[in-house]
């Protein structure tokens, strides 16, 4: 038994992969919510009525969904050209750590910069936080073949590990009563609501226009053609003139900034600094949504709303039913799953040999 690779995949075979693996999580998520012993029917509508169900749950899941999309741009850039960034979660507190280095009040004693300078430097620190972090393992990938999964991995814990130092150090807030958190961004850079009485803020504007911005680049720009190049296959673009080691480079740096400004806004957003649990796996969660996208720059914005929905659902659904809040994780794992398995259908056929 083979695969054969299909010489084209017709968009209602496609249309019909995608329904089977929604079909197939429902139907696999139904057996653990009945073992918990909850209707199935009555739990799927509370998980749907906690997510997007009213104006608050839709702004909760929006609000959920900000930090998501960048570390799912992330994944999803990094991904085209076949660099597997697993580091997000790092470059993600790297970048809130850089931005309240600049932007924070310091003990009152933050930089004195107008606030139209300020907020900028405060980004641009996060986005290069992010960038620098990854930066590491692009070049040890490029130059002596280390693997990036490991590396980029291993720099989670060692950035995680270095931010509790800190917090419990020199950029602890002295205000904070002894709890480990950082000093607060300077008033003037916390971010705009959306919707009033919400915690929604202006950041889901700035993460939707990067991903139109990332789509463009990889359909227009020669900087696209050169990542898919290297994504399908490194040596025959090597050999097509594509500067292979060069796209690696900027396609990190790209990727990690998206992750850093992730961070960034997080801070300046919705908690306006930083501590060690502000982020319940952002970044890993973005690799999920990077696959669930197919790595699609406008679809990471679909699958990261989908995600957060499921998640910001799963609690309420929880509260209602008496059913751990941790189904939404196998529910989103399930579909990643499957998702996988159905584009891998859609692209392959079984041919038994002989």
């Amino acid at each position: 038994m083979r695969l054969e690779r299909r010489t084209r995949s017709s968009p209602a075979a496609i249309a019909a992969a995608s329904v089977g693996a929604i079909l197939f999580t429902l139907a696999v998520s139904a057996v653990l919510v009945a073992a918990a012993g909850a209707p199935v029917g009555r739990t799927y509508a509370l998980l749907l009525q906690g997510g997007f169900g009213s104006v608050f749950a839709w702004s909760e899941t929006l609000t959920r969904a900000i930090p998501l999309i960048f570390t799912g741009l992330a994944a999803a850039v990094a991904f085209r050209a076949r660099l597997f960034n697993i580091g997000a979660e790092g470059q993600l507190y790297a970048g809130a750590l850089a931005a309240v280095a600049v932007g924070g009040l310091h003990d009152g004693a933050g930089l004195d910069w107008p606030m139209w300078l300020l907020f900028p430097a405060m980004l641009a620190a996060a986005a290069l936080a992010g960038a620098l972090l990854l930066l590491g393992p692009a070049l040890m990938k490029s130059r002596l073949g280390v693997d990036e999964v490991v590396t980029t991995l291993l720099l989670n814990f060692i950035v995680l590990l270095g931010v509790s130092a800190l917090l419990d150090g020199p950029m602890k807030d002295p205000t904070a009563m002894g709890w480990p958190q950082s000093v607060a961004l300077q008033d003037g850079l916390s971010l705009s609501q959306l919707w009033p009485q919400t915690r929604l803020h202006s950041g889901l504007i700035g993460a939707c226009v990067l991903a139109a911005g990332l789509w463009l680049v990889l359909k227009r720009a020669r900087l696209g053609f050169d990542i898919r190049a290297v994504g399908a296959n490194a040596r025959a673009a090597a050999f097509a003139g594509v500067p292979v080691t060069r796209t690696v480079v900027v396609v990190a740096m790209l990727s990690g900034a998206l992750a850093g400004l992730g961070g960034a806004v997080e801070v300046a957003g919705r908690t306006g600094y930083l501590t060690l649990d502000m982020s319940p796996g952002y970044g890993y969660t973005g690799i999920v949504i990077a696959m669930l996208a197919a790595l699609h720059p406008l679809g990471v914005v679909a699958a990261a709303i989908f995600t957060a929905g499921v998640l910001v659902g799963a609690d309420s659904m929880s509260r209602a039913v008496g059913v751990p809040s941790s189904i939404a994780d196998v529910i989103v794992a399930t579909s990643l799953l499957a998702v996988l398995v159905a584009s891998l259908a859609a692209q392959f056929r079984i041919r038994l040999k002989g």
